[in-house]
């Protein structure tokens, strides 16, 4: 699934977490709190599916021609997607943002890079709080169990959490969302060449 030349960092967690899945290297707004609740359960896998079906609708143009309804359509929804992002960027001027971290991110869990020492010990419960898209200002709430905090090399700490038992239908929601991330990736990777 993965590159293993994608993650140079090794340790026990990485394997447990990211070995023979799907998952992304990515920078998001995302915080982790030590022994919270999830304060809207339920609203991940809405805002998830929620994001996967305008995502969605926007890659779904072939660049075949469409009537006139498709191009005002298209227009219509550009003003909508200008308009979200104007608005996103006063919610951020007067909510606190969430830091942006370079993660990792698999079905199974996540690591974050953070700049300090979290003190959370293994087995340890908690919430990662992340803003799954740069185009909406609204974050999700994941329950989580610490598995490991280690040095990374470079002033930081990793620290590896294992999403809680969700239901099916976050599941679901996750996986969709990382392959839309993943397949971004790829893109962009190539892109580059």
């Amino acid at each position: 699934m993965n590159d293993p030349a994608a993650s140079p960092v090794h340790h026990p967690a990485e394997t447990e977490l990211f070995d023979d899945t799907l998952s992304c290297d990515v920078s998001l707004p995302a915080e982790f709190a030590v022994g919270s609740a999830a304060i809207r359960p339920g609203a991940a896998e809405m805002l998830l599916r929620s994001v996967a079906l305008v995502e969605d609708s926007r890659s779904g143009d072939d660049g075949e021609e469409r009537g006139d309804a498709s191009l005002q359509l298209q227009r219509l929804e550009a003003r909508l997607d200008l308009t979200l992002v104007l608005l996103g960027r006063l919610l951020r001027q007067s909510v606190d943002t969430l830091p942006l971290r370079p993660l990792r991110w698999s079905r199974r869990g996540l690591r974050l890079e953070l700049g300090s020492r979290s003190g959370a010990p293994p087995g340890s419960h908690g919430v990662v709080r992340l803003q799954p898209s740069d185009w909406l200002p609204d974050t999700i709430e994941l329950p989580v169990t610490v598995i490991a905090e280690a040095a990374s090399g470079n002033g930081g700490y990793y620290l590896w959490l294992r999403l809680q038992a969700a239901g099916d239908a976050l599941e679901m929601a996750l996986e969709r969302h990382l392959f839309r991330l993943h397949r971004r990736q790829i893109a962009g990777s190539r892109r580059l060449r």
